[in-house]
């Protein structure tokens, strides 16, 4: 099949960073308008501060049913990366692959399927607004929602393979504030209570529950402490990020913490923590496989599968227990940097792969 791209340069050129609520809007009202063509019932979930969730339903029989997910957002904000342009083998600007340009790819094989069977039953999709800043608001309802479907399918980038994702690391993080006791370093050294002193043995101690092996890691990413040479740090701050591809590494890294940070090493520190997990680990299983096995008896060849260490909707949509596979937009990179760009070949190639597994899941 050949493309056209203007549709996709709509809505490329549309700024829909998570925090501008008004583009993101104005890009969900344009699928609005492609998915109602399609036959499409469309449930907004409406939102004050962020752009709205939008649930797009088709009409319903007997038969599995099939949830495409997708986000509506970019990482871009406002006059930083805003144009769509495209040369002979790619496409260029804020979302082509992640994704924007996944969402287009689900669109076109809806298209094609209401083209050749008529009408579209039992596949619906959601689009969320936040999933470049966690999905914070967004993943109890996609939590809530997934659990009606059968099967979900996510639309970010394939791999440089072709790849399909079937695993993605878990995460969780936090903020940690260490409150010590100010003091003159020279003349009252012993009054005072070093929060930064605590704040390092506890960035050794957290960084000590990493097992590659395992692959599983702790990072203290950001550290801010103390005023200056001559004062005993009264207080002191550490990010820290978490992330497992194992349900029993999720246990002990989050057990590990709560021990580390409920005993500071330094005496008198008062620790506050925020944060916790922010998405679940998405694990290979037993009905994900069948689900595989599935599309290749359709596709007529094996699919390259992939493990991520980042993490996307499709770890909300797994750990509700519904087989999940990722990675059915186009492949590209240079996402979330102004060099992002996605193939053209693997546009057509993903359309008119997601349009032969669509077609066999529709209303069947």
């Amino acid at each position: 099949m050949t493309m056209n791209y203007a549709e996709l340069a709509q809505i490329i050129n549309m700024n829909s960073h998570t925090r501008n609520k008004t583009g993101v809007d104005e890009n969900a009202a344009v699928f609005n308008q492609w998915m109602s063509q399609l036959g499409y019932q469309i449930e907004t979930h409406s939102r004050d501060h962020i752009g709205n969730h939008v649930h797009y339903i088709s009409a319903k029989s007997d038969g599995r049913k099939v949830l495409l997910l997708g986000h509506l957002d970019t990482v871009f904000p406002p006059n930083t990366f805003t144009a769509f342009s495209e040369d002979d083998e790619w496409v260029y600007g804020p979302g082509v692959c992640d994704m924007k340009g996944g969402n287009y790819v689900a669109l076109q094989a809806l298209r094609n399927v209401k083209a050749s069977q008529g009408e579209i039953r039992n596949i619906d999709m959601l689009l969320v607004s936040d999933e470049e800043t966690g999905s914070d608001d967004s993943k109890a309802l996609t939590a809530e929602l997934v659990k009606h479907y059968d099967a979900c399918l996510v639309f970010e980038a394939a791999g440089p393979d072709n790849n399909v994702v079937i695993a993605r690391k878990g995460i969780a993080t936090f903020h940690i504030e260490l409150t010590g006791k100010g003091a003159h370093a020279g003349n009252h050294y012993a009054d005072g209570i070093n929060a930064n002193l605590a704040a390092a043995h506890m960035l050794i101690a957290l960084t000590s529950l990493t097992n590659l092996a395992k692959g599983s890691t702790v990072n203290a990413g950001k550290m801010h402490g103390g005023i200056g040479a001559n004062t005993i740090s009264p207080s002191a701050s550490l990010t820290v990020e978490a992330r497992f591809s194992q349900a029993d590494e999720r246990e002990r890294l989050l057990a590990g913490f709560e021990e580390i940070v409920n005993n500071p090493a330094v005496e008198g520190i008062v620790v506050n923590v925020t944060g916790g997990l922010q998405r679940d680990v998405m694990q290979p299983s037993a009905a994900q496989q069948a689900l595989i096995h599935e599309i290749e008896g359709l596709l007529g060849e094996s699919l390259n599968l992939e493990h991520r260490g980042g993490v996307s909707d499709a770890n909300v949509a797994s750990a509700a227990g519904v087989s999940t596979l990722d990675g059915f937009g186009p492949y590209g990179d240079g996402d979330h940097t102004v060099h992002e760009r996605a193939s053209k070949a693997s546009f057509v190639r993903r359309i008119n792969e997601v349009s032969l597994i669509l077609a066999a899941f529709n209303g069947k």
